[in-house]
């Protein structure tokens, strides 16, 4: 019964990457995943490659001592537009004659795609590692060239030239805002209203939009208390994830920091912290997110049916008012509110109605002999 071959069916998941979105939308509906696609920046080339050109040309002007890769994407585009100005090969034989440390696994992968070896790369992938290491060198007068992703490195800049160094930043593209503002705003309200039970991160830009979109909602506060409660924050990395640990919102990443490793952990993690079984006498259930599924037979659930159903896995007889307090705020409007989603809760289980049993003094309860879950079991 738990294994499923949608996995993930019942759950709903928000994507926020805007590169190779369509791929990680694919790896999730696969599954069985409802995908809410909600980019909340976009990469974009440089309107010209004039600034890139010209950072270029001062890397060549000299020796270059240092050279850091911080993104597998913004290395190979760099190396290909030196290709179509015809400085590639002197490029690439000034990063060999010089030290080239790679800021994780992708920038190592597109560094050594060029014939090129990295010195060394941050286990953590973190920029602040990467500055450490560097100035344990003597970098007075030394010549660093920096590829940045997306938003200036201003810090790594002014640190390295603190001690000495001559940086060329050298810029590939740049964050834009959401292609669909709208899309980002429907996000953050089916977070705030417990709509959404995940929602993956794959760059630390990202995340702080998404942050910064709910702020300008007045909602900032209520998306950290869902991504801190019921939601969860499923990042690239440890990187990626760090604007989220500053706020104090648990977050999960894969051991690599690849789109099917973020899946695998996106199955693993909902089902630990989602999935419930539910035993009666002549049948199984399976409970996550928005479905119940018995056998071969998938029952979605609204979004306030689903509420009332994840309260009442807490377990025991409850009175409108008492379900009432188990709720996130506002999922539904009072004792009245109550009735009627469990109204919509039986009607939605079909034959199944009778999970839900009715008490005599008005409440209701699960007719489950047990609840199980991967993380508690509870008598029923």
């Amino acid at each position: 019964m738990a294994d499923l071959p949608e996995p993930l069916v019942g759950f709903t998941v928000g994507v926020t990457a805007d590169r190779r979105r369509e791929e990680l939308v694919t790896l999730l509906r696969r599954r069985g995943a409802r995908v809410i696609e909600a980019p909340t920046l976009r990469i974009v080339p440089l309107e010209d490659d004039t600034e890139l050109r010209a950072a270029t040309e001062r890397c060549l002007a000299g020796p270059l001592h240092y050279v850091v890769a911080t993104t597998g994407v913004g290395w190979r585009r760099w190396m290909q537009g030196a290709d179509a100005w015809g400085l590639g090969e002197r490029l690439r034989d000034a990063c060999r004659r010089a030290v080239l440390v790679s800021r994780g696994p992708k920038a190592v992968g597109a560094v050594r795609s060029y014939g090129l070896r990295e010195a060394w790369s941050p286990p953590s992938e973190a920029s602040d590692e990467l500055l450490a290491w560097l100035l344990e060198h003597d970098l007075a007068g030394r010549r660093v060239a920096i590829q940045e992703h997306g938003t200036p490195a201003h810090e790594l800049a002014d640190a390295l030239r603190e001690h000495g160094a001559e940086v060329i930043r050298v810029p590939v593209y740049s964050w834009a805002p959401p292609p669909d503002p709208r899309a980002v705003r429907r996000l953050v309200e089916g977070v705030v209203r417990r709509e959404t039970h995940a929602v993956t991160f794959t760059s630390a830009p990202g995340v702080t939009a998404l942050l910064d979109a709910a702020e300008r909602m007045g909602l900032g506060e209520e998306l950290l208390a869902a991504f801190r409660g019921d939601v969860r924050a499923i990042c690239i990395g440890p990187v990626c994830a760090r604007p989220l640990v500053a706020e104090n919102v648990p977050t999960v990443w894969p051991d690599r920091g690849r789109l099917g490793s973020l899946v695998r952990t996106v199955v693993e993690d909902l089902i630990a912290r989602g999935r419930y079984e539910l035993q009666t006498a002549g049948e199984t259930y399976l409970v996550q997110g928005d479905a119940v599924i018995a056998g071969d037979d998938t029952r979605w659930l609204s979004p306030p049916a689903a509420a009332v159903l994840r309260a009442l896995l807490a377990g025991g007889g409850v009175t409108p008012g008492e379900l009432l307090a188990r709720l996130p705020a506002g999922v539904v409007a009072g004792e009245a509110g109550i009735r009627e989603a469990l109204a919509r809760l039986r009607a939605a289980l079909g034959p199944y109605a009778g999970l839900v049993s009715e008490l005599p003094d008005g409440g209701c309860r699960l007719a489950a002999d047990r609840i199980r879950s991967p993380e508690r079991a509870l008598a029923g």
